[in-house]
C-alpha cells in the first residue's frame, strides 16, 4: 500500500480471499497497538468477525502482564468478539534468547488450535520487518534469514498469516489514534538490554532520518530474498534426493561426495530443515564435511548438535538422537484395543490390518508387549532354516549398532513374536486372505 494511503479492511479480506481461509479465524491479541489495530480491523468485516477469536498469550514472564489478559478481554467483549487466554512457560533453553524462547512458545501454543482450513493473523508490520532483517544481517544470516518473515507460512494443520507486513509503524499509529484505540504498553521495550528494543531505540531513529524510506527498501530486499532462497531451496531438494535413504533418513556418502563443496553444503543444510531442526551454522556444516564426509573408513567420529549426534555407518551418515545411544530397556505393554503406541523415543509402532502377518484374532486375544533389546535373543524366520540371532540379522540388514537398542521387539504371550517391522517369526506368520495384521514402525 501506499505510505500516504489510508489503512483499510480490505487489506485483510483480500489477504484471506487469496489464501483460502475459510476455516475458523485466530489472532494473536497481545493488548498492544499493532495486535490492537488488526483486531479492529476485522471486526469490521461481517463475514471475519462471525469466526473470528482473539487469543492472547500470557507467558508469565513480568508481573505487569498479569494484568493484559483482563484488558484484552475486555476490548474483544467491547468489539463482540469472541476471546481465549493461553498460558505457557516461556523460558530460554539452551541458546535460545528470552525473545525467542518467548516467540516459539507463542507458536507452539497457537498451533494447537488450528485445523486444517483454520488460520491465524499475526499483527507485524513494515517496520517489525525492516527490525528483523537488519538483526538477522547484523548475526550472519543466509538467504533464508535475511528473507526475514513471511507473509504466508503454514503452522501446524493450519496456516500462519500476515497481512500487515507492507504497512509502515506510522499508518498503524495514525489508525489507532483516528479511531480512539486504548491498548498496553510493555514496559520491557524501553528497555535496551534486548537487541531488537536497543536497534529500534537508539538505532533505527538515526537511520530513517537520514534514509526515509528505509523501512519500504529493505522490505524489497527481504522479499528479493525471499525468491532467491525459494528457488535454492528447490535446487537442495533436488540435490537431497539423490543421496536421501529414506528408511533411516540418512545420507548415501558416495552419492554426497560427488557433489562439489557447494552442493553439499546446501545437502547437508536442507537435511537439517528436513529432519526438523534448526539451521545448523556454517562452521558446524563445515566439521560435518571436514570430520564426517570425508574422514577416513578407519575412523568413527562423532559430531553432536541439538540433543542428535552425527555419525557414519557403512557408507551412510545418520543423525540420531543422542537417548538412542543411551537406550533403556524395559517393557511396555500393548492392551489390544490400542492401534498405535507411542514409543520412548517418539517413534510409533502401529498394527495395521493386511492380508498377510500375524493371525488377527490372536493378536486381540494374546498378551501384547514390547520390549527391547538385552541381547541373545533368536527368532526363527519364514523359509528359512534354524534360528537366528538379531545381532546377526541387524548386521545382515545394515542397521548400525547405535540403533539397535532402540529397535522395538512385540512379544506375543511372552513370545517373541515380531521386531519391529523388519522380521515376523515363522511360529507366528500366517497368510490369511485378510485376517491378519501388519506392524507399521514410523
Amino acid at each position: 500500500m501506499s505510505e500516504h494511503s489510508p489503512l483499510t479492511p480490505l487489506i485483510i479480506a483480500s489477504l484471506l480471499q487469496r489464501e483460502g481461509g475459510t476455516g475458523h479465524i485466530y489472532l494473536a491479541y497481545s493488548g498492544g497497538m499493532d495486535s490492537h489495530v488488526l483486531l479492529h480491523l476485522c471486526q469490521s468485516l461481517p463475514d471475519v468477525k462471525g469466526r473470528l477469536t482473539a487469543v492472547h498469550v500470557h507467558h508469565g514472564l513480568q508481573e505487569a502482564a498479569d494484568a493484559w489478559p483482563r484488558h484484552c478481554r475486555k476490548i474483544a467483549g467491547q468489539l463482540g468478539v469472541d476471546f481465549l487466554e493461553l498460558r505457557v512457560k516461556a523460558y530460554p533453553v539452551g541458546r535460545e534468547s528470552p525473545e525467542e524462547a518467548a516467540r516459539n512458545a507463542r507458536y507452539d501454543a497457537l498451533k494447537t488450535l488450528l485445523g486444517d482450513d483454520d488460520v491465524v493473523l499475526l499483527a507485524q508490520h513494515r517496520d517489525d520487518q525492516l527490525e528483523t532483517v537488519l538483526l538477522q544481517l547484523f548475526r550472519g544470516a543466509g538467504l533464508p534469514g535475511l528473507s526475514a518473515m513471511p507473509e504466508v507460512m503454514v503452522l501446524g494443520k493450519g496456516r500462519l498469516l500476515r497481512p500487515l507486513l507492507a504497512v509502515s509503524r506510522r499508518a498503524m499509529e495514525a489508525y489507532a489514534r483516528g479511531h480512539g484505540l486504548r491498548w498496553v504498553a510493555d514496559p520491557s521495550n524501553r528497555s535496551d538490554e534486548f537487541d531488537r528494543n536497543f536497534l529500534r531505540n537508539q538505532v533505527l531513529p538515526q537511520l530513517q532520518q537520514r534514509w526515509p524510506a528505509l523501512a519500504k527498501t529493505v522490505s524489497r530486499s527481504a522479499r528479493h530474498c525471499a525468491e532467491a532462497s525459494a528457488f535454492i531451496e528447490q535446487g537442495a531438494q533436488k540435490l537431497l534426493a539423490r543421496v536421501w535413504r529414506e528408511e533411516y533418513q540418512a545420507l548415501a556418502l558416495t552419492e554426497l561426495r560427488l557433489l562439489d563443496r557447494y552442493r553439499q553444503q546446501l545437502v547437508i543444510r536442507h537435511w537439517f530443515k528436513t529432519l526438523g531442526l534448526k539451521m545448523p551454522s556454517q562452521a558446524f556444516v563445515s566439521r560435518v564435511l571436514n570430520e564426517l564426509v570425508d574422514a577416513t573408513k578407519k575412523n568413527d567420529p562423532i559430531l553432536y548438535n541439538q540433543g542428535f549426534m552425527l555419525r557414519r555407518y557403512r557408507d551412510e551418515l545418520f543423525c540420531v538422537a543422542q537417548t538412542a545411544a543411551n537406550f533403556e530397556p524395559h517393557t511396555i505393554d500393548w492392551p489390544a484395543s490400542v492401534d498405535a503406541l507411542l514409543l520412548p523415543d517418539r517413534r510409533k509402532l502401529q498394527c495395521l490390518p493386511a492380508m498377510t502377518g500375524i493371525d488377527a484374532t490372536l493378536w486381540r486375544t494374546a498378551k501384547i508387549s514390547v520390549r527391547f533389546r538385552k541381547g541373545g535373543e533368536k527368532i526363527k524366520l519364514p523359509k528359512r532354516e534354524g534360528r537366528h540371532a538379531l545381532k546377526n540379522l541387524y548386521q545382515e540388514a545394515g542397521i548400525a549398532p547405535w540403533l539397535r537398542p532402540s529397535i522395538p521387539l512385540i512379544y506375543i504371550d511372552e513370545r517373541l513374536a515380531a521386531v519391529a517391522d523388519l522380521w515376523i517369526d515363522a511360529d507366528f506368520y500366517v497368510e490369511n486372505n485378510g485376517g491378519c495384521i501388519k506392524l507399521v514402525w514410523r
